[in-house]
């Protein structure tokens, strides 16, 4: 398997006129961020229905889902769709689709392992836990092969249809979510969220005309292990410790607590929305100031983090601001327990922040082993911090060992990227990942 030769991975290609590049990269901006806008947006209604609708301790139950949820999704991502981003980006339609056969089949085949294992563990615990979990395992195909139908249309450079197929996933779930409301419990939710995605990805079949190849997963995690086993690493380390943190964080305090961190996330909601739809063009963006003016990577890695960061601060500092009244109009009885970790999930939002720049020059440079050891610092921080915040001073003190965690990660991410910059040689851009 030879890699892809696009725009970002050739260093010869001749530099587009700069009005030319300003609008590809205005194009290639709008569909990412319209399409993390679509997404972002449902989640946060969903968030913020599921809230109002079941109160804090039962939200919490919703949540340790959602985070178990995107731990399976970065598993999925990691095998499936950042290798089909990174080396079938700009191919010829019929290596593109032979791809995305094998790539969708992949994610529907780590859809339905790790859902059957969900299943039989809800099963097994019973309580409240165990039915969402249940329904999570039935959900989980679904979800993630309407997630590698997104990123299959964004390596054809077809953005505009993963837009489409987000809202429909919207559509879908409005019907969805007024029924689970009917029912009242975190299994109806749950099965709800995971319908209307099954909608979408059935839309996405019709939209490609592509049907996934489950049995051809395991040819598809051979060709690809040189990227798709150390893109797991990374994705799942990060999620992983949300994951332990949520866990660990209903054990010390309770899972009212998860909920309320939870809740306060979701305040955050609509600008990391801005932030991951950003973060689909930074690779690519970064990787094209390394090969038409390298000197200015260093700057471009600064100005992008720095400007992230600052951001955040502005929209911490705005959510600060907010009445208790529009507050418990949007959380409901959630919004109380939030609005009391505003501040520190601001620092760490505003320190994530600033650390992407950071990522996105070592990823342009391919300084993978540089970027995978600021991953697992940044990830045992996460937990350590979260879990050690817990015991000192319960949910406030998870969310405050968090932001400290999450600034000390940024500070190792810039340490190596400058690392990074004094030893890079010239030579091809070995991988470009753009997700």
């Amino acid at each position: 398997m030879t890699p892809m030769t696009t725009e970002e991975e050739n260093p010869q290609t001749t530099a587009p006129p700069a009005g030319s590049a300003r609008r590809a990269l205005v194009g290639r901006l709008s569909w990412g961020l319209a399409d993390q806008a679509a997404s972002s947006i449902s989640n946060f209604v969903v968030g913020i229905y599921v809230a109002r609708s079941l109160g804090l301790t039962a939200f919490g139950v919703f949540s340790l889902a959602w985070v178990t949820y995107g731990v399976v999704l970065n598993v999925s991502r990691g095998l499936a769709t950042d290798p089909l981003v990174v080396r079938f980006s700009g191919v010829s339609e019929a290596s593109w689709r032979g791809a995305v056969a094998r790539s969708s089949g992949t994610a529907l085949g780590v859809g339905a392992a790790i859902g059957a294992v969900c299943l039989v563990a809800g099963l097994a615990l019973g309580g409240r836990v165990g039915p969402a979990f249940a329904c999570l395992g039935v959900m989980l195909p679904g979800l993630l092969l309407q997630d590698a139908w997104r990123f299959s249309f964004f390596a054809a450079g077809t953005g505009r249809k993963a837009f489409v197929n987000d809202v429909v996933w919207g559509i879908a779930l409005v019907p969805a979510m007024v029924v689970a409301a009917r029912v009242g419990s975190v299994a109806a939710f749950v099965l709800a969220w995971g319908a209307s995605a099954a909608v979408a990805a059935g839309y996405g079949y019709l939209q490609s005309g592509i049907r996934p190849r489950v049995t051809e997963a395991r040819g598809w995690l051979r060709e690809q292990r040189d990227l798709g086993y150390r893109y797991l690493v990374e994705n799942v380390s990060l999620s992983g410790a949300s994951q332990l943190r949520a866990y660990g964080l209903g054990a010390i305090v309770g899972v009212g607590a998860v909920g309320a961190v939870r809740g306060a996330e979701l305040l955050m909601g609509p600008f990391l929305a801005v932030l991951m739809g950003l973060s689909l063009v930074t690779v690519p963006e970064a990787a094209r100031v390394l090969r038409q003016a390298p000197q200015r990577l260093g700057k471009f890695c600064l100005l992008l983090g720095g400007g992230q960061g600052a951001a955040a601060l502005f929209w911490g500092g705005a959510l600060l601001l907010m009445p208790d009244r529009l507050g418990e109009l949007v959380l409901g009885g959630v919004w109380h327990s939030a609005a009391q970790l505003i501040v520190p999930i601001t620092l760490g939002v505003a320190g994530a922040g600033l650390g992407t720049g950071a990522a996105a020059g070592l990823r342009a440079l391919g300084a993978a082993r540089r970027s995978l050891r600021c991953q697992l610092f940044a990830s045992a921080g996460y937990v350590s911090g979260g879990l050690g915040g817990a015991v000192v001073a319960g949910t406030v003190g998870s969310a405050w060992g968090v932001a400290a965690a999450t600034v000390s990660g940024s500070a190792v991410w810039w340490l190596q990227l400058r690392s990074a910059l004094r030893e890079r040689h010239h030579h091809p851009i070995p991988e470009v990942r753009t997700s």
